[in-house]
């Protein structure tokens, strides 16, 4: 299977730790399509252009960093990024999806700083500087719940890829005032399958 990818995106970043944590390696090959390109080769490939994207080698290919973690996950019979079934599972799915949340602005705010400084919108980052900021405050308290401390989860991956947006977004400090999730964040930075998919 071909996962397609561009260094730098922290969506990619997430199927990427998944790939190593689930020990794919070996059938999962990176690829690093020309995107944003007009007529592009890997326009035939995914017309959408986003990345990341898996060619499958049993199917058509999926699109979307859930879509493709969940069919890794699951490959060999034995998932473990799955959702409890039980009580807790709202739990799981709120945190999950304040984690995507965080990581969706974040991506906002990295394409906005992109761009030329004349065609940049004050407007958005002022927007997003300030939703960053308010997630950062809310991760402090909610990095201390079970779910954030127990076993890898998408939860904490995702997480770990919007923080780890430090690198790239120069006004992005999020460590200022924030001392539990910074000491849960350099933890898990320690883990092989994070530390080798930091972006370059």
């Amino acid at each position: 299977m071909n996962l397609h990818i561009t260094p730098g995106s922290p969506y990619a970043r997430i199927t990427r730790i998944v790939v190593i944590e689930k020990q794919l390696e070996d059938r999962v090959e990176i690829a690093f399509p020309l995107t944003r390109t007009q007529d592009s080769p890997y326009y035939g490939i995914n017309p959408s252009g986003r990345v990341p994207y898996l060619e499958r080698d049993d199917g058509p290919g999926l699109e979307d960093s859930a879509v493709i973690c969940r069919y890794l996950d699951h490959l060999d019979g034995n998932p473990k990024f799955e959702c409890p079934a039980d009580a807790t599972q709202w739990e799981a799915l709120r945190l999950g999806a304040r984690a995507t949340s965080f990581l969706d602005g974040l991506s906002v705010w990295l394409r906005e700083e992109r761009r030329p400084k004349s065609e940049q919108s004050p407007s958005i980052i002022d927007h997003e500087t300030n939703r960053a900021r308010r997630l950062t405050d809310t991760w402090e308290t909610d990095i201390d719940h079970p779910w954030m401390r127990g076993p890898l989860n998408l939860a904490q991956i995702t997480l770990i890829c919007a923080l780890g947006l430090e690198t790239r977004i120069p006004d992005f400090r999020w460590r200022d005032g924030h001392p539990k999730l910074c000491a849960w964040f350099d933890a898990m930075a320690k883990r092989p399958s994070v530390a080798r998919t930091v972006p370059a």
